[in-house]
């Protein structure tokens, strides 16, 4: 089932020294220098989008898809709508809030690598992205990513080497030159802002989406903000990374800004907090 507009294509970018640069454009080039060791902070995901420069698959029921797993393909692949690519570091608030997207409280306990649980809902997929992909960024550590990956991801889904959070760690390590772990000086703090369901199949697949709020330190203070989908199956009691190759790369705009809310993110309302986030 489609319940998102057909997308206008967006190129995939990656997290790269230029962006960095540019989106620093004015600042001293002290402060440049100081910064390189974050420049790869402002990735996009690597992988390359399926069929990009296509038709995004008609909403609207199967699409012609002939199984179920073709479907999950046409619901991945389909573009996604186009920002500035700028719009991830540059804030420009919005007058008029996006709507919110109301998630659920986490399931009492944790699951494997300390991860909260979340429940088998559409929203609960997104919120378990959310919460897989926060712990991975803010440990930025190559050895607690693996174990996060063995646990989430199930066969047929990404491997590690090409899970693309798996990969902005490492680019994040290598760019900020340390070694298989952020050091104590380094800090990374990650807040779901936004969120959206871009197409299910079924109560056991859900093609979600967030939009995060990422700062790091390294001597000096960057903040972005970046978008991220992934295929989510429920499977063993509880949401996981799907089989299938990686969807189309969602936009990365500031959080709140008139960019994220024309790109359709919808605004991060935790129930666990009980406030907008």
């Amino acid at each position: 089932m489609w319940n998102q507009r057909t997308f206008e294509t967006h190129p995939v970018r990656v997290w790269d020294r230029q962006r960095l640069l540019l989106a620093l454009i004015g600042a001293t080039a002290v402060v440049v220098t100081v910064l390189v060791g974050l420049a790869m902070l402002v990735m996009q995901a690597v992988h390359p989008t399926q069929d990009a420069g296509g038709d995004a698959p008609s909403l609207g029921g199967q699409s012609g898809a002939s199984s179920p797993a073709q479907l999950r393909d046409q619901i991945a692949a389909a573009p996604m709508a186009s920002v500035d690519a700028a719009a991830a570091t540059r804030p420009d608030p919005a007058l008029t809030p996006a709507p919110p997207i109301r998630l659920p409280y986490a399931v009492v306990g944790r699951g494997p690598a300390g991860i909260q649980v979340y429940d088998h809902s559409s929203e609960g997929a997104v919120a378990q992205l959310a919460a897989i992909d926060v712990a991975v960024l803010e440990a930025m550590d190559v050895t607690y990513t693996g174990e996060v990956h063995s646990a989430w991801a199930l066969p047929g889904g990404p491997s590690l080497e090409q899970w693309d959070i798996a990969t902005n760690v490492t680019a994040f390590l290598r760019g900020s030159r340390q070694a298989a772990a952020k050091d104590e000086a380094t800090s990374v703090q990650v807040t779901p802002a936004g969120g959206l369901i871009k197409g299910t199949d079924g109560p056991d697949w859900v093609l979600a989406c967030v939009l995060l709020d990422v700062r790091a330190t390294i001597q000096t203070d960057y903040r972005m903000g970046w978008g991220h989908c992934a295929r989510m199956q429920w499977s063993d009691g509880r949401w996981q990374i799907g089989p299938g190759g990686p969807p189309a790369t969602a936009p990365s705009a500031w959080p709140g800004s008139r960019a994220a809310v024309a790109a359709g993110w919808l605004t991060w309302e935790s129930a666990e907090q009980g406030v907008q986030r």
